[in-house]
């Protein structure tokens, strides 16, 4: 009987931290998507990649606690985003933010 407690206990602690660790992420990562964004149609690529990475750090953290076919693909917006940002291309990273922003918002829409 306690076994089953403490058991009980342990998955509704799981549980939240979960669901804490998602809705404390995704909002994370949309906001650096923005930043990332907002530097990138400046023409600032090296402030784009930052933004970028940290977004990506968010995201990865937002799927780990709850995976999405959307949070995925922002994953691999942002990794462009990255790699474009790396090759001094602020204009093709700041569309790949883009995608990453709109599937990053369609994934943290209400289920």
């Amino acid at each position: 009987m306690k076994v089953q407690a403490i058991l009980s206990a342990v998955v509704l602690f799981l549980t939240v931290n979960i669901a804490t660790a998602e809705t404390v992420h995704s909002p994370q990562a949309i906001e650096h998507t923005k930043a990332a964004i907002t530097h990138g149609e400046a023409g600032h690529p090296s402030v784009l990649l930052e933004h970028a990475q940290t977004a990506l750090t968010h995201a990865k953290a937002s799927q780990q606690a709850e995976p999405s076919v959307h949070t995925e693909q922002a994953i691999s917006h942002l990794n462009a985003a990255i790699e474009s940002g790396k090759n001094n291309q602020a204009a093709e990273g700041t569309m790949h933010a883009k995608k990453a922003l709109e599937h990053l918002e369609m994934g943290a829409k209400p289920k």
